[in-house]
């Protein structure tokens, strides 16, 4: 609700790389950081954020710096390692406190953390070795800030220079910006640069999943690059008074690192080792991020990135400095012509309220229908040039997902793109049946018995085809690859979906973008995806739990997915990961995790049952197995699941399949349930809604126009764009198409009950007008500004797919939202299947049949 979100709003705001707007008023805050009633140190340009976060792995946590707006440092931190990465062992958040009468920040850690020391969705395996520290953070006279370590006790002999105090400063703000450590020098390197040296001194623990006895030690230590620069003091980016900021060690040296020589998403880092014996003050650094006299957040003016339908709602969005004083200024629409700019429409821009550390107005332009070109300028700035006409989703906005992405990730297939190769032929070794009584990484997880015919180190036959890449790496989760396939049919069924832009040759293994083959590449992706699941299911008489890497440097390999395997099936042997003479050895191959999961499996029974009817033209053979299998699986299922979403999802689908009057009746069974919640399961009942007995017809209808009449209510109160933003670690984008295709079938069903403007609301967030700065479109190559950066496969060639949908801003707690420029983020930027693409490309296909579909 605004009301409960607009709390005391901190004295800085985000930075655009605009000008700066007019100075707003300067008071004592520009030299003293005080504490916020937020909870973090803050005055105008810079805010201190202590441990707000717990996020290690994703660099968001710790002492975090924010200047002018932008994240500039972060992970403040005792580490283990000079250069960590994403399993480094991590410390344990413990209490954490504020001291109002001194501004004091004082978070409690300690090492090993015991919920990820060897187990957990990600286990990372510590060393033998406890330590407990306490991380202050307090004011400093003049504008700073101290950060100060006390150790618990001192650190062991053995590991005195290994333990010490990292800082983490963002990479792409400082690329080519200077350094200066005393009379030493430099720039900001673009890309790691050697020389190179190991480190000595205990090590580490390296997890390496194909090992059978768990992790390793690395013999030669942890591979570092050599410092840039040692001394007392480190100045970063002397030449710019927006990003110059002075760290001073009171203790010792401050050694400057670039962590990318040892993980290729690290960042740069200034690092002072603990020395042997310290206890209280081990670590002192004074602080002094430079902030500019009276500046100020600039005006962001948020709109759709590709532009509206003539009929369709329209609002942009002004987002302003939640701290500056109230403005007058008026917003302006323009229609490019070819003499230039001509003024439609001008007027002031209305009050919203505070969201998070802004202040929001909005400009409603939907009289304006006159399709053409437009732009919208609002205190200084503007918007990117967008379309408004029926026919704006008609071409090069669903499409790319289809035509581009949905291939790209296509899994045991060569697939190019006229001269390019997106990848060669790949995992044609695929699969190994995984060890028993292991806990993976990534949430693949083993149980005692493989429960099927197959052996750990058996090959799974039907494996090698079908499926997409998990967007982010290569596994094949099966909620994905059904949730795709899913989708996928509804977009057939529900508008009508026809389109021919690729070849497929499921024979041959190849696909060639942009070469149209005669058939509906949306059915011939249903037919892949259904290859890998009925292919699973077939050779193990159940459904997969996924397919997934061996060992931890192929699940994180960047580059062609053709090198993850040399596509030639191992030898079976006596255990998986020992070779006849019980000799450990490594296999490339990938493993196939089976689980007991009743729940999945009627999400998977669901999937199965739509691509049914989609595929009865086109290829009734597969149509038959589809069906059979929904109807098998979810009879085994419904008794044994836990939740009732999945069981209406598959009742819902198979109802819809077959008509079958059985699966009504265990709908009308669960009535009470649904109507208890309608917002989770009652839009599944859309299509069946006819069909549905009178007397649960009418207690879901109900339930249903009381449930839209509170989202027609959130959608005025909870942020100034129409539905829910509230992201955790994760960006929020994922969750606002699923949420927004789902109110697109409550229109379906109950169009008098539902606003058709919360489904296009969440299509209107992801392409541009969500909180932040950063304004692109979610959507790759979609939109006149997009991210073009974005953490795909080919994340390290700071690249993109077209037609990808990254997760998108998300919330540096308490209340930054972000969106950077950097292929390593995957709360930010990470493609997805299952869910991500091809739900924005629902909400596209949807909003392009409304508006255009009728006049073609």
């Amino acid at each position: 609700m605004a009301a409960a979100v607009a709390l005391a709003v901190p004295a800085s705001a985000q930075q655009t790389g605009r000008d700066p707007a007019t100075p707003a008023r300067r008071d004592a805050a520009d030299v003293q950081l005080s504490l916020s009633d937020r909870g973090y140190l803050t005055r105008p340009g810079l805010d201190v954020i202590v441990f707000d976060d717990i996020y290690p792995d994703g660099h968001q946590t710790g002492v975090t710096v924010i200047q002018h707006g932008l994240r500039v440092a972060a992970n403040g931190d005792i580490r283990l390692e000079a250069e960590p990465g994403q399993w480094s062992p991590m410390p344990k958040g413990d209490e954490r406190r504020t001291d109002p009468a001194t501004g004091t920040i004082t978070q409690a850690l300690s090492f090993p953390d015991p919920d990820k020391n060897g187990k957990g969705f990600n286990p990372i395996f510590y060393p033998d070795l406890d330590l407990s520290y306490k991380v202050r953070v307090a004011p400093e006279p003049g504008g700073g800030f101290r950060v100060r370590v006390d150790m618990d006790r001192p650190v062991p002999a053995e590991w005195v220079g290994r333990v010490g105090f990292n800082l983490e400063l963002f990479p792409q703000h400082l690329f080519g910006r200077s350094w200066v450590m005393g009379d030493q020098g430099g720039t900001f390197p673009r890309q790691p640069n050697g020389p190179v040296e190991a480190s000595t001194g205990p090590q580490v623990p390296v997890p390496r999943n194909s090992q059978p006895n768990g992790p390793v030690q690395n013999p030669n230590g942890q591979i570092l690059g050599v410092p840039l620069g040692t001394g007392r003091s480190l100045v970063v980016a002397p030449e710019s008074d927006r990003q110059r900021m002075t760290i001073l060690s009171e203790t010792g040296t401050i050694t400057l690192l670039d962590g990318r020589s040892a993980h290729n998403n690290g960042w740069y880092i200034a690092r002072e080792t603990v020395a042997a014996g310290a206890t209280t003050n081990a670590v002192s650094w004074v602080v002094r991020p430079n902030t500019i006299p009276g500046w100020t957040y600039a005006p962001v003016v948020q709109v759709s990135q590709v532009g509206y339908a003539s009929a369709q709602p329209k609002r942009a969005v002004i987002e302003l400095d939640g701290r500056a004083d109230e403005d007058e200024a008026i917003a302006t629409l323009y229609r490019l012509t070819s003499a230039g700019r001509e003024a439609i429409k001008t007027g002031p821009a209305a009050q919203w309220g505070n969201f998070l550390r802004y202040r929001y107005r909005t400009f409603d332009f939907s009289d304006v229908t006159t399709p053409g070109m437009y732009v919208l300028a609002y205190g200084g700035t503007e918007t990117n040039a967008f379309r408004i006409g029926d026919d704006v989703y008609s071409r090069g906005v669903w499409q790319p997902t289809l035509e581009t992405f949905l291939p790209v990730q296509m899994c045991h297939m060569l697939v190019r793109e006229k001269y390019r190769v997106w990848h060669g032929l790949d995992h044609q070794d695929d699969a190994l049946m995984a060890r028993t009584d292991l806990n993976h990484f990534d949430g693949y997880a083993q149980g005692a018995q493989t429960m099927s015919r197959f052996a750990p180190g058996d090959i799974v036959p039907g494996l090698d085809t079908g499926g997409w890449h998990d967007a982010g790496d290569y596994d094949l989760r099966v909620e994905s690859q059904i949730g795709t396939v899913w989708v996928l049919a509804k977009m057939v069924e529900e508008f009508g979906l026809d389109y021919d832009a690729t070849r497929i040759d499921a024979a041959a293994k190849s696909v060639e973008i942009r070469d149209p083959d005669g058939r509906n590449d949306a059915i011939q992706q249903i037919e892949h995806g259904l290859a890998s699941v009925l292919g699973g299911y077939r050779a193990l008489g159940r459904l997969y739990r996924g397919i997934i890497t061996p060992d931890l440097r192929s699940y994180a390999m960047l580059g062609d997915a053709a090198n993850h395997s040399d596509n030639a099936f191992r030898k079976p042997v006596a255990g998986l990961g020992v070779d006849a003479n019980g000799t450990p050895v490594e296999f490339d191959d990938r493993w196939v995790f089976t689980e007991d999961n009743p729940d999945r499996e009627l999400y998977t029974a669901a999937g199965l049952a739509a691509a049914a009817r989609v595929l009865k033209r086109d290829n009734p053979a597969l149509s038959a197995e589809a069906l059979a299998a929904a109807r098998a699986i979810a009879g085994n299922a419904l008794a044994r699941a836990k939740t009732v979403p999945n069981k209406v999802f598959a009742l819902a689908e198979l109802a819809q399949a077959t008509g079958d009057r059985e699966y009504f009746a265990a709908l009308a069974d669960l009535t009470d349930a649904i109507v208890a919640k309608p917002g989770e399961t009652a839009w599944m009942l859309a299509s069946i809604r006819g069909d549905l007995s009178a007397a649960m017809r009418d207690r879901v209808d109900a339930a249903v126009a009381a449930y839209q009449r509170s989202v027609q209510a959130s959608a005025k109160t909870d942020s100034p764009y129409g539905i829910p933003y509230v992201p955790k670690i994760w960006g929020a984008g994922w969750d606002i198409q699923e949420r927004g295709v789902q109110q697109w079938f409550f229109d379906k069903g109950w169009p008098d009950a539902t606003d058709e403007g919360s489904w296009l609301s969440a299509l209107n967030f992801v392409l541009g007008a969500h909180p932040g700065e950063n304004r692109a479109s979610f959507v790759s190559g979609v939109g006149a500004e997009s991210a073009l950066v974005a953490y795909g496969v080919n994340r390290a060639d700071w690249s993109y797919i077209p037609g990808g949908v990254i997760s998108g801003t998300n919330l540096v707690r308490p209340d930054l939202p972000e969106l950077k420029t950097w292929p390593y983020f995957w709360q930010q930027g990470e493609y997805v299947m299952g869910g991500g693409a091809t739900n924005f490309m629902f909400l596209a296909l949807a909003a392009d049949r409304k508006y255009a579909g009728a006049k073609r």
